[in-house]
Order: structure tokens, then C-alpha cells, then sequence
């Protein structure tokens, strides 16, 4: 049996990966640890209790206590997808994103090196770029990050590396683009609009909206992680894109018109400290390991948006009864 650890497990793309995993190695024992903040979901693993091939632990990956008890037993493959990911929470806080971004790196990263992993996945992103004009960021480009949350990811990717060079921990890091799916946690772009528009309020559209995103379904995501496992050099990073680049304020048309809702909704907001204008990364690295998005942004918006209409019960509790984010969405858009 593969023991499989992974970080971030509750959260958006963590839930989806250990989905995924479970279902697609029979032969793997996969534990979560998952901090539980206000992103991670005990409810997008409930369907999974019971599971003989499944555990939770409810501990913080800057701990190296909490670390260690899951790693009890042994851990043949890491998976970092633990982070704190919204960039304009790390505006307004930065430092919990260094704590758990860079720090919980290094903690996972120097257990991993202690007990021996076979191998370190380090989820990264697409922003350690930073805006690109024009063309297609690859990965040997030089990391720009614009903002706390792209710095504190890159520092991590950039660590994991480290590791990989000084002591031959066998590491890969993949920078992905904007992902989208079900049980993404409404402060994202997409779900914050497909809900805030079923309910007919306004929905806060940054600057002019022609910030310009690359969008990945989340189960191409995993499904490129699961290649890399197998394929993937040490050492080495790997993109992983969608190839739908669309402008935000397209995109919200795009919402607006799948829920036959009014353009009268869109709210022009001041937009973020340092937006950047655009992403887009070249793939043709992992292309060439055979993987090729499966899910078309048109039917992967259109089966996200349905979610949401169709499971009101995991989203309301969220924007109606947990203070954490009427907080935030009054500091942020109450203005």
C-alpha cells in the first residue's frame, strides 16, 4: 500500500486531488491534514468518512508536532497543496501567508527529508510569474511575483527546489493557472459571482475587468499531478494550463448570461493594489508527457455554475452564517 500524505487536503483543489486519488489508486492510503481555516471544508471530504483508505487530522503544516503525527508510520508521497491563496487577503494580512506558505513548506519539507519521502510534490502557481504582456511564461523564466500571496508561493517553490539541489530530496514543482470547479470557496472569482448574481446582488468587478486569466478545470489539475507523479523529472517544474485565457469582465457576462441575469448587476469596483494584467504559461513541457486538458471551459463553466445552483446547502452557510466571511466581504467590497 502507497502512503500518501496530503496537505490542504479540505481545501478547494486538495479535496478534488484526494477524490481523485482515491479513486483512481486502489492501491493508496491517502491522509489529509488540513488546518480546517475558514477555506477548508470539513464538508468536501463528509463523503469520504469511513473510507478504510482514508484519515483526517486536523493540524497545521507550520507545526512540526502536528506534521510528524501525520507522518506516523511513514509517508512514501507528500503533496503540498496546503496555502493560504487569495491575493487580496494578503494584502490586507500578509504575514499568515508567510507563515503557512513559506514556513509550513519548510517544516514539510525538512520531515520529508528526515523520514525519507519517495517523493515531494510542491503545488505552485502561475502568478510567481507575475504579469505577462504578451506571449507565454515558461519555466525557466525569471519569478516576478507582484504581491504577498505570489511572493510567499514562489519562495516555497523556489525552497522546494532547494531541497531537491542541497539534499537530493526527490522533489517537482507545478505552477498551474487559475483553477475552477465545484467547492471552490465563494470569495473566488467564479463562485462569488455565479452566487452573489443568483441572489441578484451586484457583483464587484475590479477596474476596468479586462485583467486577462488562463482558466484550468480542477480535474485537469489532478489529473496532471497524477501524470507528474509518474512521469516528472526531480528537480524539474512543470506548467500546467487550461488554454481558455478570457478576460475578467467576459467572464462575468459569461456567468450572467448562463443564470439569465441582468448585466445591470455588474458593480464596477476600485480595483486591487498591483493587479496583474495578465497570466498565461506555456505547457508544452507537460504536453509533451502525453496530458491534454479533458474538460472545455465552456461545459466545465456551465457543470460549475449548475453545482452551485444545484447545492445551495454547501455554499449559504458560508456567505450567510460564518462571520470570517461577511468580514471580509464588507472590508472588501462594503465600500
Amino acid at each position: 500500500m502507497t502512503r500518501v500524505l496530503v496537505t490542504g487536503g479540505a481545501g478547494f483543489i486538495g479535496s478534488h486531488y484526494v477524490h481523485h486519488a482515491l479513486a483512481a489508486h486502489p492501491d493508496w492510503r491517502v491522509t489529509v491534514l488540513d488546518k480546517l481555516t475558514y477555506a477548508g471544508n470539513p464538508a468536501n471530504l463528509e463523503d469520504l468518512k469511513g473510507n478504510p483508505r482514508y484519515v483526517f487530522l486536523k493540524g497545521d503544516i507550520a507545526s512540526k508536532t502536528d506534521v510528524e503525527r501525520a507522518m506516523e508510520g511513514g509517508v512514501d508521497i507528500l503533496m503540498n497543496f496546503a496555502a493560504e491563496t487569495h491575493v487580496d487577503r494578503s494584502i490586507g494580512d500578509p504575514e499568515g501567508f508567510i507563515r503557512t506558505d513559506i514556513y509550513g513548506a519548510y517544516t514539510l519539507l525538512e520531515a520529508a527529508r528526515e523520514r525519507k519521502v519517495k517523493a515531494f510534490v510542491q503545488i505552485s502557481t502561475d502568478e510567481v510569474y507575475g504579469s505577462v504582456a504578451s506571449g507565454q511564461s515558461r519555466e525557466t523564466d525569471a519569478l516576478m511575483p507582484s504581491n504577498p500571496y505570489s511572493a510567499s508561493k514562489a519562495a516555497a517553490d523556489r525552497l522546494a527546489y532547494s531541497y531537491f539541489a542541497t539534499y537530493r530530496l526527490p522533489v517537482f514543482i507545478s505552477r498551474a493557472s487559475n483553477n475552477f470547479g465545484p467547492r471552490q470557496y465563494p470569495e473566488k472569482v467564479i463562485p462569488l459571482f455565479v452566487t452573489n448574481a443568483i441572489d441578484d446582488i451586484p457583483v464587484p468587478l475590479y477596474g476596468d475587468g479586462r485583467n486577462v486569466r488562463d482558466w484550468l478545470h480542477v480535474l485537469d489539475h489532478c489529473r496532471a499531478i497524477d501524470l507528474l507523479l509518474e512521469k516528472a523529472v526531480n528537480g524539474e517544474v512543470y506548467n500546467i494550463g487550461g488554454g481558455n485565457e478570457v478576460m475578467n469582465v467576459d467572464l462575468t457576462h459569461r456567468i450572467l448570461e448562463a443564470l439569465d441575469k441582468p448585466a445591470s448587476l455588474v458593480k464596477p469596483v476600485a480595483d486591487r493594489p498591483g493587479h496583474d494584467r495578465r497570466y498565461c504559461v506555456d505547457t508544452t513541457k507537460l504536453r509533451s508527457l502525453g496530458w491534454t486538458p479533458q474538460e472545455t471551459f465552456v461545459d466545465g463553466l456551465r457543470g460549475t455554475i449548475d453545482w452551485y445552483r444545484r447545492n445551495e446547502w454547501w455554499w449559504r452557510p458560508i456567505k450567510e452564517q460564518d462571520p470570517r466571511f461577511k468580514s471580509y466581504y464588507q472590508a472588501q467590497y462594503g465600500r
